[in-house]
């Protein structure tokens, strides 16, 4: 991976937030392209329930500041940073007092999905976006985990099909087993809509649940991972008559050497 630059762009990454399947694999994965010679960015959401003092996090001026507009709003995007100890690997926030502020990532105290969700996730992805070209960095991959993360493949191929700092990115989301119940709301069509966005290239997103997000996720990726043991028949079936590079399942343990091969052999070539 020498010199290749990769985006890492994540809903969840540990030590920010609880371990699990999205969060380790978020964390695992650029650590082992920045020993491996790659150079990394990566970019997750500033929930209100990650510990700023603790972990450092600390508003970059020069990239805040501006504002996106979501759904005919204005919504101020504000950057922090933080370093991961021991790792020198950096990590970009995506913050906004409306979306963010709450302690907690997705769901309320009684486990419901925050009605918001599908506007947090159109301001990230665009927020991740706009930070980029900010920081004017030209990324070889862009590897997406996390179903929030979900609509930058849509966004950067549609919204951003003109943006040549992008021309040649290639594309990957990884696939995970773990989602969410139940549904966004009804109106994300519409609100992506709202961006210029043609109803047609949204395609499931009518019943916006996770199975229909992915699906439009590896529809604008270029190759695929499957993340976990067990992915939904649904996603499964959708992603073999997709056609595209597919790296199935592996272990933690075995997962370096696979990414790497699946990185050189079949997205960048």
């Amino acid at each position: 991976m020498n010199g290749k630059k990769i985006l890492f762009v994540s809903s969840e990454l540990v030590p920010y937030l609880p371990e699990n399947e999205v969060s380790l694999m978020s964390y695992e994965t650029p650590k082992m392209v920045n020993s491996n010679g790659g150079q990394i960015r990566i970019f997750m959401p500033r929930f209100g329930n990650i510990n700023e003092r603790r972990h450092q996090l600390h508003e970059v001026i020069r990239l805040s500041g501006m504002n996106l507009v979501i759904n005919d709003m204005d919504m101020p995007l504000i950057i922090k940073v933080a370093s991961i100890p021991k790792e020198r690997i950096q990590v970009y926030f995506i913050d906004n007092e409306e979306y963010f502020k709450r302690k907690a990532t997705f769901t309320d105290e009684n486990g419901e999905l925050f009605s918001d969700n599908d506007e947090r996730a159109i301001f990230f992805a665009k927020g991740v976006v706009e930070t980029v070209k900010k920081l004017n960095w030209t990324p070889d991959i862009i590897h997406v985990q996390g179903w929030m993360a979900s609509l930058l493949p849509l966004y950067l191929r549609k919204y951003y099909g003109d943006e040549p700092l992008f021309a040649d990115s290639k594309i990957v989301t990884s696939v995970y087993g773990n989602g969410f119940e139940g549904s966004l709301s009804n109106k994300l069509q519409d609100k992506i809509a709202f961006d210029g966005l043609d109803m047609e290239e949204m395609g499931s997103l009518s019943t916006p649940n996770y199975n229909n997000l992915l699906k439009v996720a590896v529809d604008f990726s270029d190759a695929i991972i499957l993340a976990s043991e067990e992915i939904p028949d649904e996603l499964e079936n959708h992603i073999a008559n997709l056609q595209k590079p597919v790296l199935p399942y592996v272990p933690l343990q075995e997962f370096e050497e696979a990414y790497l091969n699946f990185y050189n052999t079949e997205v960048l070539n």
